[in-house]
């Protein structure tokens, strides 16, 4: 298993900044400074953002998203849809910062995509986003407020804390059972699935390869508030009782990725269960490279692969 070279770029860039004092310390910041600050550093990280047949703002509720259409669809057409929770350690990250990741998705798999700017800790701890996350999986089942989706044809997916999220409902939206929303499809990319931090690729990946250690234990202090909301299912989906009946799934891990084991092992989980499960490890790559696609070209191989993951899993 070898780094990828553009990466290594990346990570050597990093390195050299932090050497001169130019890398502020997440968790000694004031959540909104690490948000604005999280944005400017990732921005010449991303690709040109990419036309698209629509890009409209809305809500469910009082649950901010974002509705894309595909380039080449049909205004009146009625398209299934994938719901995106983004990445950010359940802390930072919007609409915005992974606005390159769903029209790239939307784009190249022909579907709708939902993008929903759930409630951030420490302001709304756990499990205040989560249930935004769930409220907007059954908003869009009831009809998605008049935007143009099948509530037949729905996918969630989502990276890192959005990828716990995607794992989650797909078990809340299992276990309410008739009456509850259909979920056809989950797209779960490096996703945390627990907060025990104790597999092996915590221990050889927790430092230098941009998610540290450190950083892991801010979020999971800060998002979750009480510790003893560490084995709680709906924060480390790792510990739910029962995996049986849940959709299909794309799981994505990277080699260098402290998440990297607890991802393998949720795909394991499926797939024990009888759920149809593609997994799939990019073993040169590091948390966060979705979001690189400006300077790591595999960011744009692996978005393609999971459109027409997702584009399969929604028939």
């Amino acid at each position: 298993m070898t780094l990828n070279p553009q990466v290594q770029i990346v990570l050597d860039r990093m390195k050299a900044a932090e050497a001169k004092g130019n890398v502020p310390d997440y968790t000694t910041m004031p959540p909104p400074e690490v948000r604005a600050y999280y944005k400017t550093a990732r921005n010449p990280l991303r690709p040109p953002s990419l036309d698209i047949a629509l890009a409209e703002d809305g809500a469910a509720g009082d649950i901010p998203l974002r509705y894309y259409r595909p380039l080449g669809s049909v205004a009146d057409e009625t398209l299934p849809v994938l719901i995106y929770f983004h990445g950010g350690g359940w802390i930072y990250g919007d609409l915005d910062t992974h606005d390159g990741i769903c029209r790239a998705l939307a784009n190249t798999g022909g579907f709708a995509v939902i993008s929903v700017d759930y409630r951030l800790a420490p302001e709304d701890p756990f499990p205040a986003g989560l249930d935004d996350a769930y409220a907007v999986v059954k908003w869009a089942a009831d009809g998605a407020g008049g935007w143009n989706i099948d509530a037949n044809r729905i996918a969630v997916g989502g990276d890192s804390a959005g990828g716990n999220f995607a794992a989650v409902v797909s078990l809340m939206a299992r276990d309410e059972g008739v009456g509850g929303p259909s979920i056809k499809f989950q797209a779960l990319l490096y996703p945390s699935t627990s907060f025990q931090m104790d597999s092996q690729s915590h221990a050889d990946f927790g430092e230098g390869y941009v998610l540290t250690h450190q950083q892991q234990v801010w979020v999971r202090e800060t998002y979750l508030g009480n510790l003893d909301n560490i084995g709680d299912w709906r924060a480390s989906p790792l510990a739910a009782a029962d995996f049986a009946g849940l959709p299909p799934a794309f799981v994505l891990t990277c080699g260098y990725d402290p998440l990297r084991d607890e991802g393998k092992a949720y795909a394991d989980k499926l797939a024990a269960a009888g759920c149809a499960v593609t997994y799939k490890c990019f073993d040169g790559q590091v948390h966060g490279f979705l979001g690189m696609g400006g300077v790591v070209d595999e960011a744009g191989d692996a978005l393609a692969e999971i459109a027409q993951a997702v584009k399969a899993g929604l028939g």
